[in-house]
């Protein structure tokens, strides 16, 4: 059984909301505040009302605001980001975002810049933070990470039901991405969640034997993987050190899932010729339901999060998912 208790901890005023959680039937209500909180965390309690009023929404909290939870004994935080073109009127697509192994939701925020895309575009953007194994934030993927015993997936899918809950989302567009570790959890949430995840992306992560081995998809699953042939960390051949697979090997697992065709490879516009930095398109298409399987493989690329002239991750990442639903291809 999932055991959670809710806190709550954000700069901003709140007033009242409800949080339904039909895993169990058990229903909570925030209390209502009217001073700042300062960033403190306040427990929150128990409520069984009854109340079965599927469309009481929060207040909308634009931009960012930052939630704590006591999920399975273990004290969780996740930011959630909501443009001002947000209304409850009209359900809006929501995109998970994994930081690295030992880095922050802040810093992947940052780097990733997808407060800005939601803002042109639309979307809820929701950075969790990993809990600490080996004083590290992390995601338990298997490999490395062998030895936690932090379930992230349930995690990820009471976020899911709980943010869903509080504003309006469309089920059937939910996604994850993440750099490194978060890439690599990407694929695990692919392997494991193929129910609620339409479509996944990773920047320089890969998959973990385990998760490779283990891997159950129910439906087809779009991925995108961005990755530098130079990558010291999470090599592209593979890093038996850290348990990854070969980057070619996660293509091949992905294609004959989707029953992808066999790759057309493209190569990008290159802004400097002169030095060994290109991008060749890797890309298997016409899977089921229109799935696909898309690589940007950046040769002399290293362990970031390119935003380079010549490739923009994110702009790259929402393109993709932009183009797909649980059903598939968007037409």
């Amino acid at each position: 059984m999932i055991s959670f208790s809710i806190k709550i901890k954000t700069t901003k005023f709140l007033n009242s909301f409800i949080l339904i959680k039909k895993f169990y039937k058990l229903f909570l209500f925030f209390l209502i505040v009217s001073c700042n909180l300062n960033d403190n965390y306040i427990e929150l309690p128990e409520d069984t009302n009854n109340s079965d009023d599927q469309n009481a929404y929060a207040e909308i909290e634009y931009g960012l605001t930052e939630y704590g939870i006591t999920f399975q004994g273990i004290d969780r935080d996740f930011s959630v980001y909501i443009p001002e073109s947000y209304t409850h009127d009209s359900p809006s697509s929501m995109i998970f975002v994994f930081h690295g192994f030992g880095g922050s939701n802040d810093f992947i925020m940052y780097t990733s810049n997808f407060n800005s895309i939601s803002e042109r575009e639309n979307f809820i953007v929701v950075y969790p933070q990993g809990s600490s194994f080996w004083g590290y934030p992390h995601w338990n993927v298997g490999g490395w990470t062998n030895g936690s015993s932090v379930n992230d997936v349930e995690f990820i899918d009471f976020l899911i039901e709980l943010i869903s809950d509080q504003y309006n989302i469309k089920q059937d567009r939910v996604y994850a991405t993440g750099m490194s570790n978060g890439g690599f959890f990407s694929y695990l949430l692919a392997c494991q969640l193929s129910n609620k995840i339409a479509a996944i992306a990773s920047v320089t992560g890969s998959m973990t034997n385990e998760t490779f081995n283990n891997c159950d998809p129910t439906k087809e699953v779009p991925v995108l993987q961005i990755h530098g042939t130079e990558d010291p960390i999470v090599a592209y051949d593979c890093n038996s050190a850290i348990g990854s697979i070969g980057i070619e090997s996660v293509l091949s697992y992905w294609k004959s899932n989707n029953y992808c065709d066999e790759p057309k490879t493209t190569e990008l516009y290159d802004s400097n010729p002169d030095d060994s930095f290109y991008i060749h398109r890797v890309l298997f298409d016409n899977g089921v339901n229109g799935s696909k399987v898309d690589h940007y493989k950046v040769y002399a690329g290293e362990h970031f999060w390119f935003m380079e002239d010549d490739i923009n991750s994110s702009e790259l990442i929402w393109e993709f998912f932009s183009q797909h639903d649980l059903n598939g291809y968007i037409n």
